[in-house]
């Protein structure tokens, strides 16, 4: 079984704190996940936790894909889907209080509930709701259909067809493929802002956003106005749900549908977070292509001078112990009560000494950073919410699932003086040893543009003294990305292996989120090189710690580029590892020029520039697939053949 916490809500009366947190748990008979909600009441004596009362039943919520409490904390909005149809429910004190058929209502498709585009805000005055939907298009007729058939007729029995202009009307796309945000947003094409109004019962689309943005992470602007994120859709989309680099402002729309932009429009900006006393509005800013994730700025926009600043500046190196710079998005409610500090998680190196996914603190005023009281029992926290100074978080550890714990955030200046109660001890721990790593590439290794750069690894493993017999297969595992990280946290897949007998080994290579924007540059231009050969070195390194592991028992897997250092690893030393499990991998970069719906990390990965109107050169075709590991299946099959 495996939790995860995803949402916090809690409602303040004077010495009771009630808490509600959502959670999903993987159901074998079914093959799903289950989402359900626990409980909790917590007493406290002014700002001091007192106790935690056992947590009530757990309650399945089925079908719930969004909810959000209202700000006095009375109602509660519910996004509910069925089989065929969604609605929009707000509960009260004494039940359901409104109910309304989207679907029976017909004014959009289906409401986003994905992080990248969903919102569900209330209107300060609690009669409003402020959400993201698929735009509704009128099916075509046989009518529509003849005409575009006729229309590319036109166009290919024109005698010169460069010359010939054919005007798309984009909101009335034709019949068959429409074009989406890629991956995980199959479907998902026309993202629209729709207004609720309770009293009324009605469902209205918010005129006036620009027609080249798709609106997403919408909220209330101190003026009555809505604040959102427009991604750029022109010239046409790219993959979304992974890539943190898309072209995208921040703007403001008012009450009389003037629309204007915030931030400058050749950035890509996420994660709006309006202060609790309005005057601060606080997001994330990075750059336009290049790395899919990387380090990002925390900008802040003082409502009343309109002027912006910039919080947090991208980090570039930092040293052990130092803050190591902002790669996550905000939670969504991250403000102290006081509208001064700004709270998050975020990825922090890899130290067993101290949390590698620590609890940061900016004070607005100073930009100074803080860390957060964390006690070693466990490696991994991450920030869920901020509710009137009180703090949720979910640590975890990798002999140890996830719980939550609960902290009340001192004055400015006292942070290391937080206490935390932890609501649900669940009291099962794994029996196996692990470490972290750190990777110093050889000379040769070196990247000379980005030199002294580490990489780091965990080694988990069976306790010998307790298992003396236990096997000694190593499995190196390494993520994908491949801008990403690996925590010392809980991983269900790491536990069953260790459980088998199985010494795990993951690996962060240059280019890992957490250390540094220089970390994660390095990579661009040497993917198939510098990965694989901190890979493979961190291997070595764990077999000369630990002489009990058998060198002739290794096995590689992974996903996405996880994947495609897996066949990297096997064509470059196919007389080293003896087996490969490889998911989704990347095995020709080339001939993914035309699947792929992140065709600009196909040109970055290689260290080539990539623009929209760029066709593919044989000279990039050629850059692509050297460093590709289609490339590398001869010497697989040799070392095969040899063994026969």
């Amino acid at each position: 079984m495996s939790r995860r916490a995803t949402f916090f809500s809690s409602l303040f009366f004077s010495t009771t704190l009630i808490c509600s947190s959502d959670w999903s748990q993987a159901e074998q008979s079914r093959a799903a996940r289950l989402r359900f909600t626990q409980h909790w009441t917590l007493l406290c004596d002014q700002r001091t936790l007192v106790q935690s009362l056992p947590a009530a039943p757990c309650t399945h919520t089925q079908g719930e894909l969004l909810s959000r409490d209202s700000p006095s904390g009375s109602r509660r909005a519910v996004i509910r889907a069925t089989c065929r149809q969604q609605f929009l429910e707000v509960w009260g004190s004494c039940g359901l209080e409104k109910s309304l058929d989207l679907t029976a209502l017909n004014r959009h498709g289906v409401v986003y509930e994905d992080a990248v585009f969903a919102s569900l805000a209330w209107s300060p005055c609690e009669r409003r709701l402020l959400y993201v939907a698929e735009k509704s298009f009128k099916r075509s007729s046989p009518e529509m259909l003849f005409q575009h058939l006729h229309t590319f007729t036109a166009f290919i029995r024109h005698p010169y067809p460069e010359q010939l202009t054919i005007s798309i009307n984009r909101d009335s796309p034709p019949p068959g493929y429409v074009e989406d945000w890629g991956e995980g947003f199959t479907g998902m094409s026309a993202p629209v802002l729709f207004v609720a109004d309770l009293a009324k019962g009605e469902v209205s689309m918010v005129k006036g956003v620009p027609s080249h943005v798709s609106p997403a992470q919408a909220l209330w602007a101190p003026d009555g106005g809505v604040v959102f994120v427009g991604w750029w859709k022109e010239p046409f989309r790219l993959g979304l749900k992974f890539c943190s680099n898309r072209r995208s402002a921040l703007f403001h729309l008012d009450l009389r549908g003037n629309c204007e932009p915030l931030t400058a429009d050749n950035v890509s900006v996420s994660s709006p977070r309006l202060s609790p006393d309005g005057r601060w509005l606080i997001y994330t800013q990075g750059r336009v292509f290049g790395p899919h994730n990387q380090c990002r700025s925390l900008h802040q926009y003082e409502w009343e001078t309109r002027r912006t600043s910039v919080l947090l500046d991208v980090v570039k190196r930092s040293q052990k112990g130092e803050f190591a710079g902002l790669y996550e998005s905000l939670p969504l409610c991250c403000w102290s009560s006081d509208s001064q500090r700004i709270i998050f998680s975020s990825d922090y190196q890899n130290q067993k000494v101290r949390a590698d996914c620590g609890i940061f603190v900016l004070d607005r005023r100073t930009k100074t950073v803080g860390v957060l009281n964390l006690d070693s029992e466990f490696s991994c926290w991450k920030l869920l919410l901020v509710h009137e100074d009180l703090l949720v978080v979910c640590c975890s550890s990798p002999q140890q699932p996830p719980c939550l714990r609960v902290g009340l955030l001192p004055p400015a200046g006292g942070e290391v003086a937080v206490s935390w109660l932890t609501l649900n001890d669940l009291s099962l721990t794994f029996e196996f040893e692990w470490k972290d790593m750190e990777i110093s590439p050889a000379p040769d290794e070196e990247n000379p543009e980005f030199c002294e750069l580490d990489a780091h690894a965990y080694l988990f493993g069976v306790l010998r003294y307790r298992y003396p017999m236990a096997s000694s297969h190593t499995l190196v595992f390494y993520h994908g990305g491949p801008h990403s990280q690996f925590c010392a946290e809980w991983n269900a897949s790491v536990a069953a292996f260790c459980r088998l007998g199985f010494a795990v080994l993951m690996v962060n290579f240059r280019g890992s989120t957490g250390f540094g924007q220089d970390s994660i540059l390095s990579l661009i231009g040497n993917i198939g090189c510098q990965d694989v050969k901190d890979v493979h070195r961190a291997v070595l390194c764990a077999l000369q710690s630990d002489t009990s592991l058998d060198p002739n028992r290794v096995v590689v897997t992974g996903g996405s580029h996880g994947g495609f250092l897996s066949c990297h690893l096997l064509g470059q030393y196919p007389d080293f590892y003896r087996a490969c499990a490889a998911r989704n991998p990347v095995i020709n970069a080339a001939t993914l020029l035309s699947t792929s719906d992140i065709v600009d990390w196909r040109y970055t990965s290689v260290g080539l520039e990539y623009s929209f109107d760029r066709l593919p050169t044989p000279e990039a075709l050629t850059s692509m697939l050297q460093r590709s590991p289609i490339t590398r299946v001869a010497q697989v099959f040799i070392y095969t053949n040899t063994l026969c």
